[in-house]
């Protein structure tokens, strides 16, 4: 069904979101990292309570990444930007992924992103709350690093400049979770989904 019209148009990308980088800065030209990511190294200088953990999976780290101006974080006024990464369900995560490293490459900081999966959690997720929800939404507070969070949890998702929603699950989780994204996001909302399903939900949602 087509959007309501005071909402922001959804703009397709096969290839991905497409970040504004910082005022001044250079920015270069974002290409999609193929195929599923690999599982990265724990996140140095993170203690590890009890025995040691297993490899956490596909959590990526760019460590020294400059944040963006706090004036760009202040454009949120008018609604965030809405794009649409055209993907079926079980490849949501997997373009969800390759968003974030995306936005990460061409200058986005880590804790500028907040992942939400509406359908089963991302792997990250399922991991770290293995080993408990208290040290788990301790990372969320830290604001140190991307942070990923499924439709049950959505509640407590802290708001933060970028959202993207990777639409793995039934209608009604998208419902919930695109409805909650759109309060949380910033500037930019970005959508990995079927592209006719995602515009249904987003019209009936907001």
């Amino acid at each position: 069904m087509p959007l309501i019209p005071e909402e922001p148009q959804i703009h397709e990308s096969a290839q991905g979101p497409r970040v504004t980088p910082a005022a001044g800065r250079t920015a270069p030209t974002p290409h999609p990292v193929p195929g599923p990511r690999t599982a990265a190294a724990p996140r140095p200088g993170r203690p590890v309570p009890g025995p040691a953990r297993p490899t956490p999976p596909a959590q990526r780290t760019h460590a020294g990444v400059p944040a963006q101006p706090q004036a760009a974080r202040g454009q949120a006024a008018a609604g965030p930007q809405v794009q649409l990464i055209p993907a079926p369900a079980d490849g949501a995560l997997d373009a969800a992924g390759e968003a974030v490293d995306l936005l990460l490459d061409t200058g986005r900081a880590p804790e500028d992103i907040l992942v939400l999966t509406t359908g089963d959690p991302h792997p990250w997720a399922a991991h770290e709350l293995s080993f408990g929800e208290e040290s788990y939404w301790a990372q969320q507070d830290a604001r140190d690093d991307v942070f990923y969070a499924s439709v049950a949890s959505l509640g407590r998702a802290a708001a933060r400049p970028v959202v993207i929603v990777a639409v793995n699950g039934g209608d009604e989780a998208a419902v919930a979770a695109l409805s909650v994204a759109r309060e949380r996001a910033g500037t930019l909302l970005i959508v990995c989904g079927d592209p006719s399903r995602v515009r249904s939900v987003l019209g009936a949602a907001v």
